[in-house]
């Protein structure tokens, strides 16, 4: 057998020659090492290996610059492959930025190739969120960019394929090589594929895009935070329609479901906004969250012919006892400047939801209502049974606003374009120009849907702004979702041929403060809140005052004498919880305050309002009073004495000043054993009884006879008694 041994030995010799010099054989035990790999199905497969960017990191393009991939050094090991299965990816992964051209493979679901194809200058590049980011909101709102706008301002079509596609692909318009997308998510690790076509680049004949780009984005529903409920009112007798010219009733209808559609599309563009915004401004992602149901598919077009059921954002129809003639009486109209009774919309809604929600003490809704019977009374040239209003009542807090502006709305995601770029007329003969700046379809759903977010910003605790929502920002809204901007009746103007994020508008920072210590927008990863929500101000000398706060002082606003709304403030901490989180104490002087006012403003009497994490705040009706002596109380030992901000704040009928210093503050012998609290419906006195059996009377002895008295440091004798 001498030929097969020899035979044997050439091949063994063949191997060990093709090898590189600094190689090893790997059939060598002693020296080479055998190279091992790793599904690409386990990288990182472990939730919480990976956390989404400090939220004070500005947004990049979402995979690195081409040119650093081909620039590192030769000791650079390579990023494993795409993985095949939908995992949350590793910030290891180097650029997700592929173009397949020519490839034989073709996948029937949106995943990665398992080999790195070449780049595409072309390829979609996401600027507003970073790969393997974290979200807690079903639609989100992206923006980016194709090649270099300044070297090549291209238009065409971006189309967005979502994870495993498990839902449609929606296309969104190019500009000027800019283009803005919402996505849809679904819980979980969602890897999402971007392709981009134009008439002005050559295509290949492949069924796969010759430019795309993945990006992987984790979505985590919340469920520890109360969500927005989103209700339609109706009459008792309601048809459930809405405004809406012929053309429209015609096309897509104007009942009840087709107005279900609409508003719970505006609701999710309000969400998508709004998170954008929270993330703009350095807090992370974070949004208010809707109660959702497992119902047939609204957010894409083809869920109605498919019925494909979704969990999406649910719509309460609630009826009201009234009738539509009497929501639409022109007495109730807010437009109307005749009207006598404008609030009572208002009312009429807040006492439908009480007998819908039935909270109980303590359970705060949140519920943002649309007046499906508003109607554009075309003889009084006015829209009856609208109210476009925020506020509270106990455990409701409630917006409500018309449909007067319906029909404009976008119905599914497909939809948002087109209408935020609908230059159709507005036809008073059948709907409403609110306020005269609804001349075209666009312009009027700009209004609706800004408008009604605004109500809902007031719902959410938001005053009057400088700017943004909370002013009349919102005729601006359309520049969030579209990079073009049509014909502006209300400017008569061409629209803006490219928005940029700089030209869109938002919420005022004071609004966006608000929101971060916002119940409604709480994360899981937030500390436990401290119910405590109290704020104590006090003048301790030499123009001092000393703020605490259990929960930490959030931020504090300056109002000159004569200001209507804030143009100063000042924030603490950064907003991220960690460090210990805003402080639970600060030091104000009035020299500091006036310093960050306007130079007309400094002269004029200061107003401070004082706001804490767990959303309490005090205002300081006038600063220079608090630290003057009219705040020095001189004590019996000689001692100076400050009075708090709150002390004497009751302006009931009948209330009278009362001052009592306790003995047992200012003599070491005397010793406080028990209060006792004299009481009926209401406090009329506080007793303060010493251990040598005297005692000081706050008030009067009132109420229940002998009171309800408090042992200190003993068990409570009587606990009943009402403040």
């Amino acid at each position: 057998m001498p030929f097969f041994k020899e035979l044997r030995r050439r091949k063994t010799s063949s191997k060990s020659d093709n090898l590189p010099p600094n190689a090893s054989s790997a059939s060598n035990d002693s020296n080479g090492t055998v190279p091992t790999t790793k599904s690409s199905s386990t990288l990182s497969s472990l939730y919480g290996s990976n956390s989404t960017p400090a939220s004070s990191i500005q947004p990049y393009q979402s995979t690195p610059n081409l040119t650093n991939a081909t620039s590192k050094s030769a000791n650079t090991i390579s990023p494993p492959p795409p993985p095949q299965r939908p995992v949350a990816i590793g910030p290891s992964m180097a650029s997700n930025r592929n173009s397949i051209a020519g490839m034989s493979m073709v996948q029937s679901v949106n995943g990665g190739p398992a080999s790195k194809p070449p780049t595409s200058a072309c390829a979609p590049r996401v600027l507003s969120i970073t790969d393997n980011s974290w979200v807690n909101q079903k639609i989100l709102l992206v923006y980016g960019q194709i090649a270099d706008p300044a070297q090549h301002a291209l238009d065409g079509s971006l189309t967005v394929c979502h994870h495993q596609d498990n839902f449609p692909p929606t296309m969104w318009p190019v500009s000027d090589s800019h283009f803005k997308a919402l996505v849809h998510l679904s819980p979980g690790p969602n890897r999402i594929r971007f392709d981009f076509t134009s008439p002005k680049l050559v295509t290949n004949n492949s069924s796969i895009p010759a430019h795309s780009s993945w990006i992987n984005i984790n979505y985590l529903p919340v469920t520890t935070s109360p969500p927005v409920q989103l209700v339609i009112l109706l009459g008792r007798d309601s048809p459930g329609t809405f405004d809406a010219v012929p053309e429209r009733v015609h096309r897509e209808g104007n009942d009840l479901d087709t107005a279900i559609r609409k508003f719970r599309m505006a609701a999710y563009l309000w969400q998508a906004f709004t998170g954008e915004q929270m993330y703009r401004n350095g807090f992370g992602r974070r949004c208010f969250r809707f109660e959702e149901e497992w119902q047939s598919g609204t957010l894409t077009f083809r869920d109605r012919d498919s019925r494909q059921m979704r969990s999406e954002a649910k719509i309460h129809v609630v009826r009201s006892e009234k009738t539509v003639k009497e929501l639409r009486d022109l007495d109730l109209a807010q437009q109307y400047d005749r009207a006598t009774r404008k609030g009572d919309l208002f009312n009429i809604a807040m006492e439908a939801m009480k007998g819908y929600f039935k909270p109980t003490h303590g359970q705060k809704q949140y519920i943002s209502l649309l007046l499906l019977d508003a109607h554009w009374d075309t003889k009084a040239k006015t829209i009856t049974g609208h109210a476009a209003l925020g506020g509270s009542s106990n455990e409701i807090k409630l917006a409500i606003f018309g449909s007067q502006a319906l029909q404009s709305y976008p119905s599914c995601l497909e939809d948002v374009v087109p209408a935020f770029t609908d230059c159709t007329r507005t036809d008073t003969n059948f709907v409403a120009n609110d306020c005269n700046e609804s001349g075209s379809n666009w312009e009027a759903a700009n209004i609706g849907i800004g408008a009604h977010l605004h109500e809902t910003g007031h719902m959410l605790g938001c005053p009057h702004q400088e700017s943004g929502i909370m002013l009349r920002d919102y005729v601006r809204l359309n520049r969030t979702f579209s990079c073009r901007e049509p014909y502006s009746t209300r400017t008569k103007s061409p629209g803006m041929r490219l928005c940029l994020p700089k030209d869109e508008c938002g919420w005022h920072r004071l609004d966006i403060l608000r929101f971060r210590y916002h119940p409604c927008f709480r994360l899981p990863t937030d500390l436990p809140a401290n119910g405590d929500e109290s704020v104590r101000v006090w003048p301790v000398g030499n123009g001092k005052v000393v703020v605490t706060a259990p929960t930490g002082i959030a931020f504090v606003e300056l109002f000159a004498s004569d200001d209507s709304t804030c143009h100063a403030w000042i924030e603490y901490g950064n907003g991220d919880g960690l460090a210990g989180g805003p402080p639970r104490q600060i030091v104000l002087t009035e020299n500091d305050l006036k310093s960050r006012l306007a130079d007309d403003k400094k002269s004029k009497r200061l107003k401070v309002s004082i706001h804490s994490v767990g959303q309490g705040n005090h205002n300081v009706e006038d600063f220079g009073q608090l630290i003057s002596k009219s705040s020095v109380v001189k004590l019996p030992n000689g001692q100076s004495g400050f009075k708090g901000s709150q002390l004497g704040t009751s302006q009931q009928a009948g209330s009278r000043p009362e001052q009592v210093i306790l003995e047992s503050a200012i003599k070491q012998t005397k010793l406080l054993t028990s209060i006792k609290v004299y009481h009926g419906f209401a406090v009329d006195g506080i007793e303060f009884c010493y251990e040598d059996s005297t005692s000081q009377l706050f008030g009067k002895r009132g109420g229940q006879a002998g009171g309800s008295e408090f042992l200190l440091g003993r068990q409570i004798v009587t606990a009943f008694f009402l403040s």
